[in-house]
């Protein structure tokens, strides 16, 4: 699995802290107001809309928090217009990050990402540098316990996806963005719950990370992810599930 999707499996395990509940809650009404204001305000025609929705059920997000940021987004109410900002860079060990903002002031956050990346031993680079690198795909994953391989394997081809691999706990989904729906409605029709189900840029290779540079990037990816208008972090890195579990649970503790 790319680094960052573990990561975040490992992270949304483990649950966030309560402090940080309302953050995640601002990120969530964010992505869900662009997503209603670039598509309409109808789930079942907005698949990016209906995609985040489900993250803010995954959140416990209470559905008027839900319907009053639709309306914002369809301009039933007033409300900031946002825009969607990448920023490219590398952190320690050569690591290849994608940072995905959504801002109503593009150079104050370009400043705050910029120093960031200073600060936490990271480099910001041009548009282009690192982004040729990943693709966009669905990805899903689900526990080994709850399902045979060679039985996930023909419900989801069905449904349309591209790939299904396994490391020592999860089974791995890709499929193309288009084909995330489906494929999470073949799971939820044959009663499978997933661990994680969203759009994510995948690697097109991986970089092993160890001891000290493994620290310092999750450092890195954690100052990255904490600010206000990062909505997602990309990274090309592989690092080992125990040292993910340990420095998730420093964190947490």
């Amino acid at each position: 699995m790319s680094g960052h999707s573990k990561w975040a499996g490992i992270k949304h395990k483990k649950g966030a802290k309560d402090a940080k509940k309302g953050q995640i809650f601002t990120k969530i009404i964010r992505e869900i107001t662009v997503a209603a204001r670039a598509g309409g305000g109808n789930p079942d025609m907005n698949a990016s809309l209906r995609t985040a929705i489900d993250r803010a059920k995954d959140a416990n997000m209470p559905s008027d928090n839900v319907d009053k940021a639709i309306k914002r987004g369809t301009g039933e109410l007033p409300g900031v217009v946002y825009e969607t900002c990448i920023f490219e860079g590398y952190g320690p060990g050569g690591i290849a990050l994608l940072v995905e903002t959504l801002t109503d002031n593009k150079n104050r956050t370009s400043a705050e990402i910029r120093n960031i990346f200073t600060k936490k031993n990271g480099n910001l680079a041009g548009a282009g540098s690192v982004a040729w690198q990943f693709q966009k795909k669905g990805f899903i994953t689900v526990e080994k316990s709850t399902i045979a391989e060679d039985d996930l394997l023909s419900i989801v081809l069905d449904a349309g996806a591209e790939d299904l691999k396994g490391d020592d706990n999860l089974y791995e989904i890709t499929c193309a963005t288009n084909d995330l729906e489906k494929v999470k409605n073949a799971l939820k029709v044959k009663s499978i719950a997933w661990t994680l189900a969203e759009p994510t840029m995948i690697p097109s290779s991986t970089v092993k990370l160890n001891g000290t540079d493994a620290k310092l990037l999750l450092n890195l990816v954690e100052a990255l992810e904490e600010h206000d208008d990062v909505q997602h972090v990309y990274g090309n890195f592989d690092i080992p599930d125990q040292i993910l579990e340990e420095i998730a649970q420093q964190m947490n503790g």
